[in-house]
């Protein structure tokens, strides 16, 4: 059964008194997730110049990029402060701000709620529309769907998850056009399909302790080998798609020898983990899950800026 509360009081002694206002900042900070929130900002960039022959202004660039982070800042500590008590039973997460106590949860909610709203209004100004009403369904789809009703049951929720995380491109692309055209899918769907293979490696070598708090995860479900099957099937398909936008033409071949050499190690990291059978190999799929996606849209950056 899930150990969680939902009350709005704190289950550890609250911040003391004698913290800094930097150490405040800090763990404020830390509830938004920056390292993960400026790749998926970073992820809009591309679908704002693809198929099109310049870059948008600088206001709507930046601002877009801006609106995005503030979304990605409140969806990170809306979901921080409903997950405090399950982040306090598993090692690697206890010492975060909430379950360490030093955020109330009053606090992580109220600024998640503030952080986010402001970005959809950093959107609407600077994107227009569309941009803004992506945003806001992206957050109500990440809170409601993925946190707060399918992780708590459901091994697939990754799945679920995978769609907010891959949303960024469509907000950018929304931005520029009003509306959300061929390459900003083909981004989502990049995005989309890497992610269960990246969490699904997480959940392989830290199995007990999403275990212990009563998460239910893919390994628990099918297994360890059916786990890396998916991984498998999913890396493919990922492989694929990574190459349509050299074969619509708006990317180069460097991109597509980069693409198709970085999926080719990607896979070739889950096969050896098929062969392997141990957490070590599961820790390098991780390792090489964030090196795919970092040299993937690194080269895809470096072509669209510099064409």
């Amino acid at each position: 059964m899930r150990a969680t509360t939902r009350s709005l009081s704190s289950p550890r002694p609250a911040r003391a008194s004698s913290a800094t206002p930097l150490a405040v900042a800090l763990d404020f900070l830390a509830l938004t997730r920056p390292r993960i929130t400026l790749m998926v900002a970073l992820t809009a960039c591309p679908a704002m110049i693809m198929g099109r022959s310049g870059w948008p202004p600088p206001s709507t660039l930046f601002g877009v990029l801006f609106g995005i982070a503030l979304l990605g800042s409140g969806c990170s500590a809306i979901n921080a402060w409903y997950e405090r008590d399950l982040d306090a039973l598993m090692p690697r997460t206890r010492e975060r701000p909430l379950p360490a106590g030093r955020v109330t949860p009053a606090e992580a909610l109220g600024f998640g709620l503030l952080v986010s709203a402001a970005g959809v209004m950093v959107l609407r100004v600077a994107g227009g529309p569309m941009a803004a009403l992506i945003g806001a369904l992206t957050l109500a789809w990440y809170i409601a769907i993925y946190t707060a009703w399918l992780k708590p049951r459901s091994a697939h929720s990754t799945v679920a998850g995978a769609v907010a995380g891959a949303a960024a491109p469509l907000i950018g692309d929304a931005a520029v056009d009003g509306r959300v055209g061929p390459w900003g899918w083909v981004l989502f769907a990049i995005i989309f399909l890497w992610q269960p293979p990246h969490v699904w490696a997480i959940a392989l070598f830290r199995k007990g302790e999403y275990a212990a708090a009563g998460i239910p995860m893919m390994p628990a479900a099918v297994g360890d080998r059916g786990t890396r099957r998916r991984m498998l099937g999913w890396s493919l398909a990922l492989l694929a798609v990574t190459l349509f936008p050299w074969i619509g033409g708006v990317l180069g071949p460097a991109y597509a020898v980069t693409a198709l050499g970085a999926g080719a190690l990607f896979v070739g990291s889950i096969l050896l983990a098929m062969i392997e059978e141990d957490q070590r190999a599961d820790r390098r799929v991780f390792i090489a899950s964030l090196l795919y996606l970092a040299i993937v849209f690194g080269v895809m950056l470096a072509e669209v800026a510099l064409g």
